[in-house]
């Protein structure tokens, strides 16, 4: 080993000796020890088109592009685009840009498995020759009724022992176009015995006559999976093939292809994929959300995948905030959502300025406060962070207040407004309810008449003085109009797979997820907010201007409540 070599290795286990422990940074480390793979560090995020990224698949880019960094290694992103059928240039974009958002970047290491068709063939055709792959004529429904059961043994393919010669014509002509889809594939020789299902002779390449997004039609037969990933990861170097544990009965096969061709063989490690309660985490299921219309597109606020929080308001810090809290396991397990969540409030809470907004507005009159008056009140933007200054709110006569902070015979322990009752305006006076007006028609409290103590302003001499609430506001003459998203959780159980007998797991969407406030009102200071922007309603929760925000209407989408369970269950963990 070169001086060199034994200072980066120096370096390497350093960090892994500062950073948190988990058992694949351990084994990188052991790697760069031994010197293994000349001491590079060189992984890879190998997405398929086919949908957008959900938060599990943030899990592995945090993963596989954080663990390079550290090492001092490389990650690439490459796209396994092996099934034009199901893939678009849309989902190439989103992940791209979804990458990007969580703060990776691949450099010029942008690839495709489509880069390497014809290498992947070539691959084929020497598997062929060293009779390790043959030509069926069995049809997919056949190929499933040999392969035989996990306590059965399958049964050879009568097309099994095909001479070398035949199989290389056939595959030729396969790939030439002469037979229609599903009539043909190659196949790997391995062992219709063997007590792994994925090594009784796999299908290497299908016959499908689609459109690829990027090599058009030029090609009519595709690899599958299994046989162009691991050939994927050797032709671009890759030295740590880190994917999920629902791949580790696939590693078998994975070094069957690498050895029977004689390439570089990456090392492959499985890790348990992220599950989260509340939420499905299933392409294919998040998919048919869309496509039935049950949500409003993949980048839905309720929808778990990386638009769909970054719309809502996340940030990329507290996802990846999440995913080094959590840690990376061996085994498969259920995280609680309200974890993701505390990450995300203790990020907003730091940055996020405070602003008051009313989502369902009470008119209020103070009918002591000089009429035409306006005053420019200072509010504090962050007090988390003093250096995000101030700002100025107005206060005029008529005021709106949320409609839930009045009760007209209010419950034991209420102690906000009520008739002959006092409360404090968030940096304004301290006002009082002196008379309640009420549509004569449906009896609803329509309007408040309060006066105001001149004396209790905030930061005056008696503002001091003590009452048992603070309520947040806005000035009806200055405040604009704004729609308020009110999003929950998307479905109801903990565990969506839950369904009762005959129903589905659609049957446990929440039918409460979405609630739409058109009506809301919100200080004048958010008028320039732009769509990305976060923000803390005093006493609401966190809320993030939305992009159909347009024509001076701010649409805001609550990202998450003040309230922190997990914070709590944390606190109560470190008594016990």
């Amino acid at each position: 080993m070169d001086k060199t070599a034994k200072q980066d290795n120096s370096k390497a286990a350093s960090i892994a000796d500062c950073a948190p422990s988990n058992f694949i940074r351990n084994i990188i480390a052991e790697d760069l020890q031994a010197n293994k793979n000349e001491g590079r560090v060189h992984t890879r995020f190998p997405p398929e088109p086919n949908g957008y990224l959900h938060i599990g698949h943030a899990k592995s880019i945090w993963l596989n592009f954080g663990l390079a960094a550290e090492f001092g290694g490389l990650c690439n992103l490459r796209f396994d685009d092996t099934n034009p059928s199901k893939e678009e240039v849309e989902y190439v974009e989103s992940i791209k840009s979804d990458v990007r958002w969580l703060g990776f970047d691949w450099g010029d290491r942008e690839y495709y498995a489509s880069d390497y068709f014809s290498q992947l063939y070539e691959y084929a055709v020497q598997l062929i020759k060293k009779g390790k792959a043959y030509v069926c004529d069995l049809s997919a429904d056949e190929i499933r009724e040999y392969r035989g059961t996990l306590t059965e043994p399958g049964r050879n393919s009568p097309y099994r022992e095909r001479p070398v010669a035949e199989n290389l014509d056939l595959f030729s002509r396969m790939r030439a176009g002469e037979f229609p889809d599903g009539s043909r594939t190659l196949r790997a020789k391995i062992d219709m015995a063997s007590p792994n299902l994925n090594m009784r002779d796999p299908v290497m390449y299908r016959i499908l006559h689609a459109t690829h997004h990027r090599t058009g039609g030029r090609w009519c037969i595709y690899p599958t999976y299994d046989f162009a990933h691991g050939q994927s990861d050797s032709i671009e170097g890759i030295t740590h093939s880190i994917c999920t544990l629902e791949f580790e009965d696939h590693r078998p096969l994975y070094d069957w292809f690498l050895d029977e061709l004689g390439i570089h063989h990456p090392q492959q490690i499985e890790f348990a994929r992220l599950n989260l309660t509340h939420t499905v985490l299933s392409k294919r299921k998040l998919l048919e959300l869309v496509q039935q219309g049950h949500v409003a597109g993949w980048d839905d606020p309720r929808m778990p995948t990386v638009a769909g929080f970054r719309r809502r308001g996340y940030t990329p810090e507290s996802i990846r905030n999440f995913c080094e809290r959590i840690g990376v396991a061996k085994r498969n397990s259920i995280v609680d959502i309200a974890m993701l969540e505390h990450c995300l409030r203790e990020d907003l809470n730091r940055h996020a300025p405070r602003v008051m907004a009313v989502l369902r507005p009470l008119r209020v009159v103070i009918t002591n406060y000089p009429d035409g008056q306006v005053e420019e009140l200072d509010a504090i933007n962050n007090p988390e962070d003093p250096g995000m200054g101030t700002r100025k709110v107005p206060f005029s006569r008529v005021i709106y207040i949320d409609q839930e902070d009045f009760r007209e015979d209010p419950p034991k322990q209420f102690y906000r407004l009520a008739p002959d009752r006092e409360v404090r305006l968030r940096y304004a006076y301290i006002i009082k309810c002196v008379d309640v007006v009420k549509d004569p028609a449906t009896g609803a409290v329509t309007e408040l008449r309060c006066t105001y103590d001149p004396e209790t302003r905030s930061g005056s001499a008696r503002s001091s003085r003590k009452v048992k609430a603070t309520l947040h506001w806005v000035s009806a003459a200055h405040a604009i109009e704004a729609e308020v998203r009110l999003y929950d959780h998307l479905f109801r159980k903990e565990d969506p797979e839950e369904v009762e007998e005959g129903g589905g797991w659609t049957s446990n969407l929440n039918p409460l997820s979405l609630e739409k406030l058109t009506s809301c009102r919100a200080e004048p200071f958010l008028a320039r907010a732009a769509p990305g922007n976060s923000y803390q309603f005093e006493r609401l929760g966190y809320f993030c201007v939305d992009p159909d925000s347009a024509g001076g209407r701010v649409v805001f989408n609550r990202t998450v409540g003040l309230r922190d369970t997990w914070a709590k269950i944390e606190r109560a963990q470190k008594k016990a």
